[in-house]
């Protein structure tokens, strides 16, 4: 009785002191946000003054930067996710390579989207005067970060997009009617977000089918993967070589369509040639089975995360600093209808530095959620979903639009999901004999290997996020403008 009552209580200490710990590190982690947050006003309030307009900058510095970093924690994890539910990453080492390509992504190739999110989704000249307009970026930014935060409390993989977009057409309608809004162009946007969880999906599972069928399936497994796997890295390279010539160089050189094609052929062309004996080097010693080409895709899945990183954070930066980029232009005088305006640099910077912290602070929780919960991933399912991920934000940022790479990277899970599911169940379809049970036939006949809990749980995310955005964004604007405009 007596060790019982130890052991209970022994327990109860090692719970206590374990609750005790991640109460430290949350306080911890709201202590190094607060110090982010608070040398970006102590920066803006040096370089733009206090009083009048200026307040409203510097109060939208601040809110910019607490929107970078929910960025960070919420939607960095689709990019990482299924390198580390593959177990190709450690969570530290996904952070900092996330980190890094992320902020190299915002600040080398970043201005492009946010043009469409500042001057694409409602017309300025609808608006009474400039700090109305001022007024209503001011309510969209921080009404996207609150309910960002919100998700991200709850462990939900929302858009950041769609927040963005929903707050800056709530605060539109709310400043200037519902004439504001150009319906066309967000009418296309909208298209835009169905069309690419579908295009992910789609370009996921053609890439696990290719390469079950050209590597996992053949006799020779191993020489196999030797001749397809430098292709596969080839072709992320040369999109990734198309990518940062026509975005990161275009201020200095201006290629056209042929030459741009041109670039990503020598791309392919050159990692290709490098890759073939590393890859040859890399499968001697290994057994001839799926597992050990599965570690073929190591190095090419790492590689692949990194690129998503980067056009994540050339695509997604917009959600951060666009609203912020409207208020700077409106403050100094600008039309904000010109879209010629240009970028402060301090403004991208306050984006990347943000989306860095929040990814390193509180990324983790959405990571783990991303990389197992949905449908369970190796190296080669996690790497077709990075590669399909990475074709299609770079494809959406090419044309300017703010596409969802959120909804991107799901549906590249949900696509290796469900074709895994059609060919487990085919297959147990096809291997079945009139001696099994109905019993065994009806299980063979449910297997699911998408979680269907959890499939749900993200869809309602995704379609509630636009109209809570807008709702908060009008209701924030009617107060804020109001009380303080």
């Amino acid at each position: 009785m007596d060790k019982h009552k130890v052991d209970s209580d022994l327990k109860k200490i090692q719970g206590f002191a374990a609750g005790a710990q991640r109460q430290n590190e949350s306080l911890a982690k709201a202590g190094l946000s607060i110090v982010f947050l608070v040398a970006v006003l102590l920066y803006a309030s040096l370089t733009q003054g206090g009083g009048g307009v200026g307040a409203l900058v510097i109060a939208a510095a601040v809110i910019g930067a607490y929107m970078a970093m929910n960025i960070g924690a919420n939607d960095v994890a689709n990019n990482i996710g299924p390198a580390v539910g593959s177990k190709a990453l450690t969570m530290t080492g996904a952070l900092v390579i996330a980190a890094v390509f992320e902020a190299s992504g915002a600040l080398i190739a970043g201005g492009d989207v946010v043009s469409t999110i500042r001057k694409g989704i409602i017309d300025p000249a609808g608006m009474a005067d400039q700090m109305v307009f001022i007024w209503a970026m001011m309510s969209a930014l921080l009404a996207a970060a609150l309910w960002l935060n919100l998700a991200t409390w709850f462990g939900a993989p929302v858009s950041t997009t769609h927040s963005i977009v929903g707050g800056v057409v709530g605060a539109g309608i709310a400043a200037a009617g519902s004439a504001s809004v150009a319906w066309g162009k967000l009418g296309m946007i909208a298209a835009s977000w169905v069309i690419s969880p579908a295009l992910g999906g789609i370009i996921a599972a053609a890439f696990l089918y290719f390469i079950k069928s050209q590597i996992l399936w053949q006799e020779d497994k191993l020489e196999a993967a030797r001749k397809w796997v430098p292709v596969l890295v080839g072709i992320m390279a040369g999109a990734f070589s198309m990518y940062l010539v026509m975005k990161g160089l275009k201020k200095i050189w201006n290629p056209d369509a042929a030459m741009l094609w041109l670039i990503a052929f020598g791309g392919f062309a050159v990692t290709w040639a490098i890759t073939k004996p590393l890859v040859k080097k890399a499968s001697i010693g290994l057994e001839n089975r799926k597992r050990s080409v599965a570690k073929l895709f190591t190095m090419p899945l790492i590689a692949s995360a990194a690129l998503l990183s980067f056009a994540h954070g050339a695509n997604d930066v917009a959600n951060a600093v666009g609203p912020l980029a409207a208020i700077v232009s409106a403050a100094d005088g600008t039309d904000v209808g010109d879209g010629k305006i240009s970028l402060p640099l301090w403004v991208m910077v306050i984006g990347a530095i943000g989306i860095s912290i929040g990814l390193m602070l509180y990324g983790p929780k959405l990571i783990r959620t991303v990389g197992s919960k949905i449908t369970k991933l190796n190296q080669v399912r996690a790497f077709c979903v990075a590669l399909a991920a990475a074709i299609t934000v770079i494809a959406a940022s090419w044309l300017g639009l703010p596409v969802s790479s959120t909804h991107i990277a799901v549906g590249g899970i949900f696509g290796v999901g469900f074709l895994r599911e059609h060919l487990e169940n085919k297959k147990g379809k096809a291997g079945r004999n009139e001696a099994e049970t109905l019993k065994d036939k009806k299980k063979q006949e449910k297997r699911k290997l998408v979680r269907r809990r959890e499939m749900l749980t993200i869809i309602a995310a995704w379609v509630i996020t636009v109209p809570v955005a807008g709702l908060l964004s009008a209701g924030l604007f009617f107060v804020l403008y109001n009380n303080f405009g």
